[in-house]
C-alpha cells in the first residue's frame, strides 16, 4: 500500500443534517428581518414617521388680520381703527431646562417679576402657557436671539385708534381673546375677524419651531373685512364736544346725542359721555361706560313722545292738525290722577299746538282718547299699542350694527292693572321706555312722510379681494303715516321752535323743528324720584324737508329747572347751529 495515497473516509450523516438545520434556521431569520423591515419601512413608513414626529410637531394657529374700520371726512375715507403687530410670550413647562435662569433672562427683557415666571414654569399640567403679552419687536428680537429651551413668540394684532378717544363706545374694542367685545366690534366679529391659519412646525429638541421644516403644513389665514361707516367724522368730532360742553353747563354727568338723515337711517354722528380709550379697555372699572347709551339704555323718554301721539291721532283722522278742545287741567284715571306743569295753566282751550308747545299731559292723554272714541278704552289701547311697536318699533331692537343693543319696553293694552293710567303715562313718554336711536328713527319716520328706514353705521363693507358690497338704505316698513301727517308734524314742530328761546336764534331760512321731554327718574324701590329727572329733546333741521333728526339725552342734571329745556335744548341748539354752518343744510326755497 502506498503511504502517501489517501484513505477514504466514510461520510458522518448526522453532522450534515446539523448543519443544513442551522442554515435554514439562519436564511428564516434573515427573511423575516427582511420581511419586517419591508413592513416597517415601506408599507408603515407613514404610521411611524407620525410617531416619531409627534415628540417634535405642534400646531400653531396663525391669526388673520383684522378687518380696519374707517368712515368718511369729507369725500376722503379716515381710519378709525387699524391694527398694529405685537407679541406674546409663550412658554412649554416640560421643556424649560434651567428655570432659574430663564426666569431671570425673561424678566430683564421684558421688565416683569422674575417669580411670576417661576410660579408659571411650575404648572405640570399644561404644555402652553403665556408669560407676556404686548412684547415690541425689539424685545421679540432679544428673546428669539437666545433661543431658550422651551420659550417662543407668537406675533398678535392688537387694535390701535388713530382718531383716539373718538367714538369708542361705538367702535367697542376687542379683548383679550380676540373677540369683538361692545358697539361695531362686537356686531360685525364674523366679518372683522378672517378666518386663522394653521401652521404645523417641526421643533427642535427644544422646542424651538424649524421654520425651514420640509414637514411643516401651513394654512393661509383669510383676513377679515375692512368696514366702511356711515359716520362723518368731522360731524362726529364737533358732535362730542358739543355734548361734552352742554353737560357740564348743565351740572350732568353723562349723556348722549346723536344725528341721522330721514331719508336713509344712516347715522352720521353719535356721541356719549363719559368716554373711555378703546386701546386701554383693560384700564376701565366701570364697565356700564362700554355701553353706547343711545342705543343700549332705555330710559322713559318723556314729553318728546307727545310729537308720536300726535303723529298717530292726526293719521287715524280723530284729530286735524287745526282741531281745539276743552282741557280740564286734570283726568282722573284708575285712581290716579293726570295733571299738567304749572305753566299750563289750568283748564282751558287749547289745540293740538298748544300740546307739544305747552307739553300738556293731559293733552296728550286727550289725543289717546279720541283714539278710542273719546275715552281710554281697548280701542284706544289697541290702536296705541300698533303705532308705538308695529309702526315706530319700539319694544324691539333696531337691528343697528351694534351690540348690546336694547329693545325698550311697552306694556301690553290688554294685561295688567290700571291699564287706563298706564296708557295715559306712554302718551306722555312715562310707562315706557325707548332708546335715543328708537325715538329718532321712529320721527324719521313720520317727517320723511311715512317710511321707516332701518337705522344702520355700515355704509359698505370690503372684502379681502377688494370687492364691495354696498349696504343700501331699507325699508323696514312704508305708511308709518300719511306724507301729509308729515308735514303737519313738521309744522306743529316748527311752530314749538319758533315759540322757544334759543341764544343764538335761528334764521328763518331753515325748517327747524323739535320737542323738549322731561321725565321722573324711577325710583328703583318703586316709584318715582320726587326731584330726580332726566332730559331729553328731539327735533330736525332742514330745508325744505328735514335734512337731520338730532336726539339729545341728559342724564339728571343739575341746574333747577325743567331737565328737557333747561339742559337738554341748549345742546340741541348748538348742534343744530353745527350742522347749519359746517355740514350744508340747504335753505328753504319757498318761504
Amino acid at each position: 500500500m502506498n503511504p502517501f495515497t489517501a484513505r477514504a473516509t466514510k461520510s458522518n450523516p448526522s453532522a450534515n443534517q446539523r448543519v443544513r438545520f442551522w442554515y435554514g434556521v439562519l436564511m428564516f431569520i434573515i427573511i423575516l428581518f427582511i420581511t419586517r423591515l419591508f413592513y416597517l419601512q415601506i408599507i408603515r413608513h407613514d404610521h411611524y414617521r407620525q410617531l416619531a414626529l409627534q415628540g417634535q410637531l405642534k400646531q400653531y394657529s396663525i391669526e388673520p388680520e383684522r378687518g380696519a374700520i374707517k368712515a368718511y371726512s369729507g369725500s376722503q375715507l379716515v381710519p378709525l381703527v387699524l391694527n398694529q403687530k405685537l407679541h406674546t410670550l409663550y412658554g412649554d413647562p416640560k421643556l424649560i431646562i434651567n428655570s432659574q435662569k430663564t426666569a431671570k433672562t425673561l424678566a430683564a427683557i421684558t421688565k416683569s417679576d422674575e417669580s411670576e415666571y417661576l410660579k408659571l414654569f411650575k404648572k405640570a399640567d399644561t404644555r402652553y402657557v403665556i408669560l407676556a403679552k404686548r412684547l415690541s419687536e425689539e424685545q421679540k428680537n432679544k428673546i428669539d436671539d437666545l433661543k431658550l429651551a422651551g420659550i417662543g413668540t407668537q406675533p398678535v394684532n392688537y387694535r390701535i385708534y388713530p382718531q383716539g378717544t373718538l367714538a369708542s363706545q361705538l367702535l367697542g374694542f376687542v379683548n383679550n381673546q380676540g373677540k369683538g367685545s361692545y358697539g361695531v366690534e362686537e356686531a360685525l366679529n364674523k366679518k372683522l375677524a378672517g378666518t386663522p391659519g394653521m401652521l404645523k412646525a417641526i421643533t427642535d429638541a427644544n422646542g424651538v419651531p424649524l421654520a425651514a421644516s420640509e414637514d411643516n403644513i401651513q394654512v393661509d389665514p383669510k383676513a377679515g373685512e375692512q368696514v366702511v361707516l356711515t359716520i362723518d367724522v368731522p360731524m362726529q368730532k364737533q358732535l362730542e364736544r358739543i355734548l361734552k360742553e352742554g353737560l357740564d353747563k348743565a351740572k350732568s354727568q353723562s349723556g348722549s346725542a346723536l344725528i341721522i338723515d330721514p331719508d336713509t337711517g344712516a347715522v352720521k354722528a353719535m356721541a356719549n359721555w363719559p368716554t373711555y380709550d378703546p386701546a386701554e379697555f383693560f384700564k376701565v372699572e366701570d364697565g356700564d361706560v362700554f355701553n353706547n347709551a343711545s342705543v343700549s339704555s332705555p330710559l322713559e323718554v318723556g314729553s318728546i313722545m307727545k310729537t308720536l301721539t300726535a303723529s298717530a291721532a292726526l293719521n287715524q283722522g280723530v284729530v286735524q292738525p287745526d282741531t281745539t278742545y276743552y282741557d280740564p287741567g286734570k283726568w282722573t284715571l284708575d285712581g290716579h290722577n293726570v295733571t299738567n306743569i304749572e305753566e299750563v295753566g289750568g283748564p282751558g282751550t287749547h289745540n293740538i299746538a298748544d300740546i307739544l308747545n305747552k307739553s300738556i299731559n293731559t293733552g296728550a292723554t286727550w289725543l289717546l282718547m279720541q283714539m278710542g272714541g273719546g275715552e281710554i278704552n281697548q280701542q284706544a289701547r289697541d290702536r296705541w299699542h300698533d303705532y308705538m311697536v308695529n309702526r315706530y318699533g319700539f319694544g324691539n331692537p333696531t337691528g343697528i350694527e351694534q351690540g348690546y343693543e336694547a329693545g325698550g319696553y311697552v306694556p301690553s293694552p290688554r294685561k295688567g292693572f290700571g291699564l287706563s293710567l298706564a296708557y295715559a303715562n306712554t302718551s306722555f313718554g312715562q310707562a315706557m321706555t325707548a332708546t335715543p336711536l328708537q325715538m329718532a328713527a321712529a320721527l324719521s319716520s313720520v317727517v320723511n312722510g311715512g317710511d321707516y328706514y332701518k337705522p344702520h353705521l355700515v355704509d359698505r363693507i370690503v372684502a379681502e379681494d377688494g370687492s364691495i358690497k354696498i349696504n343700501k338704505p331699507e325699508i323696514v316698513r312704508k305708511n308709518v303715516v300719511s306724507p301729509k301727517v308729515g308735514r303737519d308734524i313738521q309744522k306743529l314742530m316748527e311752530y314749538v321752535v319758533e315759540k322757544h328761546t334759543f341764544n343764538p336764534k335761528f334764521s328763518g331760512n331753515y325748517s327747524i323743528g323739535g320737542k323738549t321731554g322731561t321725565a321722573q327718574i324711577a325710583d328703583p324701590s318703586g316709584g318715582y324720584y320726587p326731584d330726580r329727572y332726566n332730559g331729553t329733546y328731539l327735533g330736525f333741521v332742514g330745508g325744505d324737508k328735514p335734512e337731520y333728526v338730532i336726539t339729545v339725552r341728559v342724564n339728571d342734571p343739575k341746574i333747577g329747572g325743567y331737565a328737557g329745556s333747561g339742559a337738554a335744548q341748549p345742546i340741541f341748539g348748538t348742534i343744530t347751529h353745527m350742522l347749519i354752518d359746517n355740514f350744508g343744510v340747504p335753505t328753504k326755497t319757498n318761504q
